[in-house]
């Protein structure tokens, strides 16, 4: 869907028919309306915090519409630190949520073997690294991961060597800009036209949840209550 047909759905949202009541609205803020809407609905729904609790792939419709964002970062570097290896980058500039992360791992004695490596919390590190059944182990081929300050450990309590592993998470979704708009977030204005990147059914929710917020910096109770209504309808 073009943006300015975007626009143009947004301002029938919420204006009376045949006013020209929000005429007056700034094209910036109809982008920074629909790209705020955008990442709040994919949020609220990569969690499962709406009308049908269904999240990161909890359904054909999410997994259907939130594909677009999964991605793979292969050119990873890894720092051996005795107990784990630790990634040797931060999170990539675009990451926005975590989807997982996969590895071979090898010994002296063995032939590399693919890991099962799944997300720990940084504080059951020490009980995890104790625990027989949860511990690293190169014979059941698994271990466990810990984000901190942005960087990935793996695991390995110095019995096993990681391969260079591949991150799949779910990248920010890619903003919207409209030509001569001076965007807000780095106040240069767009030399051209960036369209939405997700399917039009979805972009029609998008303009629902930028005309909610639109609504509700006017204080226009009627519009936010429903397009609030005709999201969730349509989630």
């Amino acid at each position: 869907m073009n943006n300015t047909t975007v626009v143009l759905k947004i301002k029938e949202r919420l204006q009376k028919l045949s006013s020209n009541d929000y005429d007056n609205i700034q094209c910036w803020q109809f982008v920074e309306a629909f790209n705020k809407g955008m990442t709040e609905w994919c949020r609220r729904n990569l969690l499962g915090t709406n009308q049908t609790r269904t999240g990161d792939e909890g359904s054909k419709r999410r997994i259907d519409d939130l594909q677009v964002l999964l991605t793979d970062d292969r050119n990873i570097t890894l720092i051996d630190r005795g107990t784990y290896v630790e990634v040797g980058t931060s999170l990539p500039t675009n990451y926005f949520e975590w989807k997982r992360i996969d590895a071979d791992a090898k010994t002296d004695c063995c032939n590399s073997r693919p890991l099962v490596i799944y997300l720990a919390e940084e504080g059951n590190v020490p009980e995890l690294l104790r625990d027989y059944n949860k511990k690293p182990n190169f014979e059941w081929g698994e271990t466990f991961c810990t984000i901190k300050d942005n960087v990935i450990r793996i695991y390995t309590n110095g019995e096993f060597e990681v391969e260079p592993p591949t991150l799949t998470y779910y990248r920010q979704p890619r903003r919207i800009e409209i030509a001569g708009c001076v965007d807000p977030y780095t106040l240069v204005a767009s030399p051209v036209d960036i369209e939405c990147e997700f399917k039009d059914d979805l972009v029609e929710l998008f303009c629902d949840e930028a005309s909610k917020i639109i609504a509700g910096d006017t204080e226009n109770i009627s519009q936010i209550q429903r397009n609030t209504l005709s999201i969730e309808q349509n989630n």
